[in-house]
């Protein structure tokens, strides 16, 4: 008797075919590889050109990186210096306190 109901080896036509229907994204997410909705960003250029262009996330501002290999050796070590953390110089100041109260006591109204 399994052998003779066995789903597997029916022709097409006797199995039972998922209802396709416009219910069917309100019970699970719609299944894209690609989603209609782009949003407009501007695209920067290495150099510095830019263009506007369709995302398919919602970004301002998207800049591609520089290629350093095609930089002169001058503007690589300019470029490679900037990168670099700022040294941050420490100023302390030696204030010296010769204030004195009494000097301010006759401008105090009693």
């Amino acid at each position: 008797m399994r052998k003779l109901l066995n789903i597997a080896n029916l022709p097409c036509k006797f199995q039972q075919i998922r209802g396709v229907s416009s219910a069917t994204a309100g019970i699970t997410k719609t299944h894209r590889l690609l989603y209609c909705r782009v949003y407009p960003t501007t695209l920067v250029q290495p150099d510095g050109s830019t263009i506007t262009i369709r995302y398919h996330e919602p970004r301002q501002i998207i800049q591609l990186p520089l290629d350093l290999t095609t930089l002169t050796e001058e503007e690589r070590k300019r470029r490679l210096e900037s990168r670099k953390p700022q040294i941050v110089m420490k100023v302390e100041e030696d204030l010296e306190d010769n204030f004195s109260a009494r000097k301010y006591l006759r401008y105090v109204k009693k």
